[in-house]
């Protein structure tokens, strides 16, 4: 038998999901469990909402980071795209950075992955970077062109588009 919030995650409209979790607090652990189980298609749209629903560095979320670096290998692409989205708003520990940081160049070198995924990795990448430019220089590695043409060509546009962008800003800090 279904439970409320996941007839709401199967029936309703994105606004009207975002009404019921926020009038419904009680079911936000809920939608985490969903999130980080495998249980479709509420799973998938659980994550999709948790977004949706979430402040930066929100408490409710911060305290299953880890849970989410977990389980991130074992979700299909759209799943790790949205819970990649959601590690993007949370201040992580050093081991979790380091855990996400592999998980994401992994994601990233799978170059017949989909490209959405692959993005978002790699803004999980460069978000590390910014807070260890050492790193830099394997972004540079990152994307070679053996990666990079695989991408359509917006998310290519916006690869460059963020490698130039942190180039400058390397530049400037050297200057």
């Amino acid at each position: 038998m279904e439970t409320a919030l996941e007839t709401v995650l199967k029936a309703f409209h994105k606004s009207q999901m975002v009404t019921y979790l926020t009038s419904h607090p009680q079911d936000f652990e809920e939608a985490i469990e969903l999130a980080l189980g495998d249980k479709q298609p509420y799973s998938w749209r659980a994550a999709w909402l948790l977004l949706s629903c979430i402040e930066i560095n929100d408490p409710r979320i911060q305290k299953h980071t880890h849970a989410i670096i977990g389980v991130l290998p074992q979700k299909e692409d759209g799943h790790q795209r949205e819970l990649m989205k959601i590690l993007q708003k949370m201040e992580l520990n050093d081991e979790e950075e380091g855990l996400l940081f592999d998980f994401c160049v992994s994601v990233w070198e799978k170059i017949h992955k989909s490209p959405s995924v692959r993005y978002h990795a790699f803004l999980m990448i460069l978000q590390t970077a910014r807070k260890y430019p050492d790193l830099f220089q394997e972004i540079r590695l990152l994307a070679q062109d053996h990666y990079v043409e695989t991408l359509s060509p917006g998310i290519r546009n916006s690869v460059y588009r963020l490698l130039r962008q942190m180039e400058n800003k390397g530049q400037k800090e050297t200057d």
